[in-house]
């Protein structure tokens, strides 16, 4: 609930204020000195308030007001401040609006207008402060990523951020990482971030799905073979941990290893031992592992199918990645990244951000590969990516095309000014509504 601080000395108006605003669902602070309104505002998060210019008997100067708007300020600086005044103080509500004042309203206020501007400015107040937030976390990012190697990485979403530091963060020890998330969603990626921010960089990386071997030659691809060992062996066969010897080994969709390949694994993970296929000479190597799954482990071992010993040798820390539709913020950055000259429609940009994307960064990538190949000039469209527009179904007026000054003129009239309804009846941010709004000259 939005809290309002009304900061007057007539308790008549604090009385009336509060019932205004209570009466709307707003949350009310009172305050009858400047002493306390400050207290209000250091202690509380307010997010909008209300002033009159004088507290103290037979003064309309409205020094008293500038102080207190002066000292609030100072506290906060993206606080959203109204003056309440009377004519006499209208030259200097005039000189605070140009300092930074919301607004000013003339006593006796308008109860409609007065709603009306309060809300507008809480919403304006809330995507300002979104807005200071984002650029926190990208400066953030920026900051991290200067002395980081990302091996291709896109993104701009806190839920991958925190993944990639996680993996940088271990990429300075040797021990087993064990990377989770659906299909799609960059296991892959953040193993090569690892290993390239590891001391281990410019070691051998070597790959294996471990899910593809058949079970009939696990042992010969994992620890290598000697001739004549099986049919078709013909010549000595170096297998991966060998090949991966002092760098490191990505075991990809280690879930479905079988059993039988589970239990050879596990001896090399304990020992660094093992023995080709075919041959009775122990090797030994130094092999950091790093594997990935789209399965859920825990249950696999609860249901017999994956070794629980396996498991906690593979799982000394995990990294789990979010699927596509749990980053929204990277979904139109990987676009941009898959299709870099070309535009996208609102609806378009709409109709990515809110698909569910169950093949993830996969799905989508091969989503602009379509709209590039089918669509090679011009503008890309919900149709060009194979989507379905969800505007058209959300917003009538729009019917999945940019907003119209008409369309926007028509919801600001049915919304009464009030931003954050008009936003959400387009679907669309305050942020991108305001720019819309001072693009055609509409006022708020």
């Amino acid at each position: 609930m939005d809290k309002i601080l009304i900061i007057d000395d007539n308790p008549a108006v604090l009385q009336s204020l509060s019932l205004l605003f209570e009466l709307h669902d707003y949350q009310v602070v009172e305050a009858s000195t400047p002493f306390e309104a400050e207290q209000v505002v250091r202690y509380q998060r307010i997010d909008l308030v209300i002033q009159d210019m004088n507290f103290s008997a037979d003064t309309t100067s409205g020094e008293e007001g500038k102080t207190l708007f002066f000292n609030l300020r100072s506290i906060n600086p993206c606080l959203p401040i109204i003056l309440l005044t009377a004519w006499t103080e209208l030259e200097m509500a005039i000189s605070l609006v140009k300092a930074g004042a919301a607004d000013y309203l003339a006593k006796p206020w308008d109860d409609e207008k007065l709603l009306v501007s309060v809300a507008n400015l809480i919403a304006l107040g809330k995507a300002s402060e979104d807005s200071q937030q984002l650029q926190r976390q990208e400066q953030e990012r920026v900051q991290f990523n200067e002395g980081v190697q990302l091996c291709g990485l896109i993104y701009k979403s806190v839920a991958m951020q925190r993944a990639v530091e996680m993996a940088v963060q271990v990429a300075k020890s040797d021990v087993a990482v064990l990377v989770t998330g659906a299909n799609g969603s960059g296991k892959e990626k953040v193993a090569e971030i690892i290993q390239a921010n590891s001391r281990l960089a410019n070691k051998p990386f070597i790959k294996v799905n471990a899910g593809a071997l058949p079970d009939n030659l696990i042992e010969a691809e994992l620890f290598g073979a000697e001739a004549g060992a099986y049919t078709g062996a013909n010549k000595q066969r170096i297998g991966r941990f060998e090949a991966a010897d002092g760098g490191t080994l990505f075991l990809d969709e280690i879930g479905n290893l079988p059993l039988s390949g589970q239990m050879k694994l596990l001896r090399v993970l304990q020992t660094g031992e093992f023995e080709r296929l075919g041959s009775v000479e122990t090797r030994k190597v130094n092999v950091r592992v790093i594997s990935a799954t789209n399965a859920d482990l825990l249950n696999d071992i609860a249901a017999g199918r994956f070794r629980e010993d396996l498991y906690y040798r593979l799982n000394v820390i995990e990294i789990k990645l979010p699927n596509l539709n749990q980053r929204v913020d990277d979904i139109l950055p990987l676009v941009h990244h898959f299709l870099p000259t070309r535009e996208l429609t609102f609806s378009a940009e709409k109709s990515l951000r809110a698909h569910t994307w169950p093949g993830n960064v996969r799905e989508l990538e091969n989503a602009c590969k379509r709209a590039g190949v089918l669509k090679p000039t011009g503008e890309l469209d919900t149709a060009d990516f194979g989507l379905t527009s969800t505007i058209a179904k959300s917003t009538p007026p729009v019917q999945g095309h940019e907003p119209s000054k008409q369309e926007l003129q028509q919801a600001m009239r049915q919304c009464e000014g009030v931003i954050a309804k008009v936003a959400r009846q387009f679907g669309m941010s305050r942020q991108a509504l305001y720019r819309r709004l001072q693009k055609y000259g509409i006022e708020y």
